[in-house]
């Protein structure tokens, strides 16, 4: 089993990213999915999730709420995070998770981790 973080990069104050997480050996449609980010020197975070049960059922951290949206793409087997209006406190390594029985932005009830995918906001 492997997920896979992808879609980062450097953009300006303002900018927009579109983070995917995709998966090998495992169908992510069951899974609760949840990015986390760690930024520099701090704790490894968790920002948005999605339920497995309902797609519409999303939840954000304060940080990010009204900037970022997580969706699913099923047929393509992705989960995605979109992300407007980034700051340059949204700098951090990204990842993506997947939870069988969890929905929440707790990292140690998670099952399965990608790789990150850095993001760089900086003018």
């Amino acid at each position: 089993v492997q997920l896979q973080a992808s879609g980062g990069g450097s953009v300006l104050p303002g900018g927009s990213l579109r983070l995917s997480c995709t998966a090998s050996g495992l169908i992510l449609g069951p899974y609760a999915i949840g990015w986390f980010r760690q930024g520099p020197g701090k704790e490894r975070r968790g920002i948005a999730c999605i339920s497995s049960v309902d797609p519409t059922e999303t939840s954000y951290a304060t940080s990010v709420k009204g900037r970022f949206i997580i969706s699913r793409e099923n047929a393509k087997n992705t989960v995605n995070l979109q992300m407007d209006s980034l700051e340059p406190a949204d700098t951090a390594v990204y990842y993506c998770a997947a939870s069988r029985q969890y929905f929440g932005v707790a990292a140690r009830f998670y099952d399965y981790w990608g790789q990150g995918t850095l993001v760089t906001v900086s003018s």
